[in-house]
């Protein structure tokens, strides 16, 4: 696999389309940090790691609002930007702002992994890895 993140991405967006509780991928230090902050920011209710084999595993329940009558994602639609063939790095004054502050987007830097507005903060740019609305 030649891009471990997307894979991630693919595998929230189609759970979450498809109305699952659970779903397992494999297991990264990054995965695990860009969970933490989506779980932060309320997209995802919650994430186990699971060391069932050398890499281990990671069990993801995404975050759903119930109605009376429906079932509605909280995660409408999550988009990758920097990629392994294009990696897009911004500036502290670029950082992108995401569906007008509805959204946010995902930024790995020097001080780790951060949304867009706690790296306006720190005031540091770095490689946008990700957009989630």
């Amino acid at each position: 696999m030649t891009d471990p993140i997307a894979d991630l991405l693919t595998r929230i967006k189609n759970a979450v389309h498809a109305g699952h509780d659970m779903l397992t991928c494999p297991r990264s230090n990054l995965k695990v940090e860009i969970l933490k902050v989506l779980q932060s920011e309320g997209f995802i209710e919650s994430f186990k790691e699971e060391q069932d084999t050398h890499q281990g595993t990671i069990n993801i329940v995404p975050r759903y609002i119930e109605d009376a009558l429906s079932r509605t994602a909280v995660l409408r639609g999550i988009k990758r930007v920097s990629k392994p063939s294009r990696r897009v790095y911004v500036k502290k004054e670029d950082i992108p702002r995401v569906r007008n502050g509805l959204g946010i987007a995902i930024l790995t830097t020097a001080s780790g992994v951060l949304t867009d507005k706690q790296a306006r903060d720190k005031g540091i740019g770095g490689e946008v890895l990700c957009y989630v609305w």
